[in-house]
């Protein structure tokens, strides 16, 4: 029998058939298109930031006496100046005051070079003199150059020369706005979903709660670095580029964010906790507090971590409230100028210099790194504790 003659034979199987097999190629190709231009970003990140990880040292004779206390252009043989660092060579009439045993003598030191220098070495465009390209030539050539680990990176704050520049402040500064903003986003947030979703009455005020929450969600972020100026600095005074201002401003942005999580997470809990709570005589109070907090802490704890990572990498609301501030040292309290490192590489990446790319990059990798652990742990929180009905 036909299948024009089969009572059961539908003429748009075949059509459908052929759509349905269209959309699977069309997903898997836009998932394959996807991943390679991630794998495009993450490659040039790590070829670029990797140079990085390395610095250029040149091995000069240091003389420690009078004059190169006075001026520490005297320190060293002229020819050598313009390849060494000017921020190492501003550090020698320091080290002859914190320690007055080095005065009179001269010692063989391995000196951080200059930026251009350190591009040579690396292979990449340079701006060296002739005269100065053919002394670098001959320290090369008698083996006082090497490529040693760049500690500067990550034990430095940000500076005006680039081979002395590194993240270390900004990494602090990074935490400190985050501990602020936990501080006070995750609370007030939980106690608000608890609220809504445990005690409101539902009524017209719980619902202009609701709407309100949810559009504070959706609106863009420069947004919250406006409200934050207007309330934080120029209402309660607070110290303009602190981490106290741009950690309230995070978790202004952050609060909506861990309140819609957090009551996810209770009503992930079965009415029948509840109401075998209060079959034993427990009030409401104790319930939640006992048996659905607990339960739902899993799906809390993740919401907020997730909402900690989006606030960690913004820039827009922190640029608002001064936080793409000149940081050299750290901050050592909340009060103090920081900065974070969204807007130290924001900052890196105008800069004209060569060796900022590098930095750049290397920043990224690092905000990367911190971002996927603070998701993957939120992923083992939710296996380890999570609960299954």
């Amino acid at each position: 029998m036909s299948k024009e003659m089969n009572p059961f034979y539908d003429p748009s199987l075949k059509k459908r058939h052929l759509k349905d097999k269209l959309f699977k190629y069309f997903t898997i190709s836009s998932l394959s298109i996807s991943l390679i231009f991630l794998a495009i970003f993450l490659g040039d990140m790590i070829i670029k930031g990797s140079s990085a990880i390395q610095q250029t040292y040149i091995q000069v004779e240091v003389s420690y006496n009078e004059k190169s206390k006075k001026s520490y252009r005297k320190a060293v043989e002229r020819k050598y100046i313009n390849l060494l660092s000017r921020a190492a060579l501003r550090e020698i009439p320091m080290k002859m005051k914190n320690n007055p045993s080095l005065m009179g003598t001269k010692k063989l030191v391995w000196m951080l070079a200059d930026d251009q220098v350190d591009m040579y070495m690396k292979e990449y465009y340079y701006k060296i003199k002739s005269r100065d390209l053919k002394t670098l030539k001959a320290l090369i050539g008698d083996s006082r150059v090497e490529k040693k680990f760049n500690t500067i990176f990550f034990t430095h704050g940000d500076s005006k020369t680039p081979e002395y520049s590194g993240i270390l402040s900004a990494m602090v500064g990074t935490i400190l706005t985050l501990i602020v903003a936990m501080a006070v986003a995750f609370p007030i947030g939980v106690a608000t979903a608890v609220y809504l979703e445990e005690f409101s009455s539902h009524g017209k005020w719980s619902q202009f709660l609701e709407v309100n929450i949810n559009n504070l969600a959706a609106i863009p972020s420069i947004l919250f670095g406006l409200l934050g100026l207007a309330i934080f600095i120029n209402l309660f005074g607070f110290p303009r580029s602190s981490a106290l201002v741009g950690g309230l401003t995070l978790a202004l942005m952050t609060l909506p964010i861990i309140v819609v999580s957090s009551r996810a997470a209770l009503r992930s809990v079965p009415a029948s906790i509840r109401q075998a709570g209060y079959g034993l005589g427990l009030t409401k109070v104790q319930v939640v507090k006992d048996h659905v907090l607990p339960l739902a802490f899993p799906g809390i704890m993740t919401g907020s971590i997730i909402g900690l990572a989006q606030a960690m990498g913004e820039t827009a609301p922190l640029i608002i409230v001064g936080m793409i501030a000149f940081i050299p040292d750290s901050p050592s309290s909340i009060m103090d100028a920081a900065t974070v490192m969204p807007a130290q590489i924001f900052t890196w990446a105008g800069m004209p210099e060569r060796a900022y790319i590098e930095r750049t990059a290397a920043g990224i990798l690092v905000l990367l790194t911190v971002l996927i652990s603070l998701n993957a742990l939120a992923v083992i929180l939710r296996k380890k504790f999570e609960v299954k009905w």
